[in-house]
């Protein structure tokens, strides 16, 4: 077959909806790449030396690390919720506030209580893997499981759709993550980090932190900061002095509110979902208390079906559920933008 006749005839084959398979006119047959890449069947030639190490693609996901999981949730539930109390007590006829009453009183205050309840929905998550026996055999023959590649690619796509829910939500479906909550206040750093000195870095840390304290009446200092990448760079790489003795993340750690308060050093990571999440598109850091008693994430492991024959395919499904960033009590975290 000529080289244009072949041309025209692949033109056409294109032309028909991008097809995965063309024939040529001679009975030959020819293949895409998007076919013989899903074996992992590849031509070598002789004195090619070939690395038969599997590498995945580059991805990073944090969620495990910076928030806990609810684990009550079941694969029956539909909606995750829980309750916030609120308390009430008039003070005594004395008018002080307090409940003082006299020995021959005959009328005593009592307490008012009040429940509100938040939901939000725990939606259905699911994938499948899929392989014919005869592309399983030929993958396995050349040592490279197509079936145990596949799994490693729902997993990925299953662990980034669960880091992208934890710290943004959901646009769509109206839900909101750890670092972008309309519950949370907020305010502005004083100065860009990428002019600041050390003692102005060290403040508006201090500022968010002392902030998040003065919401929860004092009563919960936050615990941890997360921080833009490029942020958390200049600290490990900018130092307190010109002596030279210690970096500004390593000095911040323990010179700032939540050690004075808490008696333990501030956990400080970075995030890749801070950046340009700010009012503006600047660069945002939080801090919260990293508890399940103050914010959670509900989670229902992924589950699979059984495996399915059908033709020469082999089939199953994993599914789960994944719920929105329960904020518990926003008022122990805080967000400053502007870094």
């Amino acid at each position: 077959m000529s080289k244009l006749l072949l041309a025209t005839t692949m033109a056409q084959a294109v032309a028909m909806g991008n097809p995965i398979r063309a024939r040529t006119r001679d009975q030959m047959m020819t293949f895409d790449q998007r076919t013989v890449d899903s074996s992992g069947i590849f031509l070598v030639g002789e004195l090619e030396r070939l690395d038969q190490t599997m590498h995945e693609p580059l991805a990073s996901v944090t969620w495990t690390r910076d928030i806990d999981l609810r684990s009550d949730v079941s694969i029956a539930d539909e909606t995750s919720s829980f309750t916030n109390s609120t308390f009430a007590a008039a003070g005594g006829q004395s008018g002080s506030g307090k409940a003082w009453v006299g020995k021959n009183t005959d009328a005593i205050q009592g307490i008012a209580l009040d429940i509100g309840k938040t939901a939000a929905p725990l939606t259905l998550w699911a994938m499948q893997i899929g392989y014919t026996l005869p592309e399983l055999e030929s993958a396995l023959k050349v040592g490279r499981p197509v079936d145990a590649q596949k799994h490693a690619g729902l997993t990925l796509k299953y662990n980034m759709d669960v880091d992208e829910q934890v710290y943004i939500g959901d646009a769509q479906l109206g839900l909101e993550g750890l670092v972008n909550s309309s519950k949370v206040g907020a305010t502005n750093v004083n100065t860009s980090w990428a002019t600041a000195t050390p003692q102005q870095i060290v403040d508006d840390v201090n500022l968010i932190l002392n902030n998040a304290w003065i919401a929860s009446g004092f009563a919960v200092c936050p615990d941890k900061l997360l921080l833009p990448p490029v942020q958390f760079g200049w600290l490990t790489t900018r130092v307190v002095s010109d002596a030279g003795n210690i970096s500004i993340l390593e000095y911040l750690k323990i010179n700032n509110l939540c050690m004075s308060v808490n008696g333990k050093p501030l956990d400080i990571q970075p995030s890749k979902w801070l950046v340009g999440r700010g009012v503006g598109g600047k660069d945002r850091m939080v801090t919260y208390t990293q508890s399940e008693n103050r914010v959670r994430f509900p989670l229902v492991p992924l589950q699979r079906t059984p495996l399915e024959y059908r033709d020469l395919r082999q089939l199953t499904t994993y599914f789960g559920r994944l719920g929105a960033v329960e904020w518990v009590y926003p008022e122990t975290a805080y967000y400053a933008d502007g870094l």
